[in-house]
């Protein structure tokens, strides 16, 4: 039996068109992806999203608007699941209260589970920015849309 693995993503885009990225460890790998993350079961799409928000970044936002859902078949990096994302445009409705890092992976503590924040300007990214395939995509999208 194949499964679905539905994730919900956040674009949150500051006033100096800065995007916020999320640099992990977990699963004894790193990655840098956008907020946000799998949907819980009996959850929607917008709630799991702020619930994201307010368990990774400590924020309330606002859904602006629909912005991209996965069209190709891409396997988990982690599972034998099939992954299906989908992007919101979002604005924070309080004010956020994060670390912001200027370089990768710049952590602080210890632990398996580590993250911190950095801003990066959209006319600076690119796909090689972030690591997994659909973040790729959404990322040509954006420096498309913008």
């Amino acid at each position: 039996m194949y499964r679905f693995n539905v994730r919900v993503y956040g674009l949150l885009i500051n006033e100096r068109n800065e995007i916020l990225i999320s640099d992990e460890q977990e699963y004894g790998m790193r990655f840098i992806k956008f907020p946000g993350g799998g949907l819980e079961y009996g959850e929607g799409l917008i709630d799991g999203l702020k619930r994201e928000f307010v368990e990774e970044c400590n924020a309330e936002i606002e859904i602006i608007s629909h912005f991209y859902t996965t069209d190709f078949f891409v396997k988990s990096a982690f599972n034998d699941s099939q992954i299906i994302s989908v992007y919101y445009l979002v604005k924070n409705i309080s004010p956020l209260n994060l670390m912001i890092k200027t370089i990768p992976f710049d952590f602080d503590g210890e632990g398996d589970v580590l993250q911190s924040f950095r801003w990066i300007n959209i006319a600076d990214l690119k796909p090689e920015d972030v690591t997994f395939p659909i973040d790729k995509h959404v990322v040509k999208l954006l420096i498309n849309h913008i």
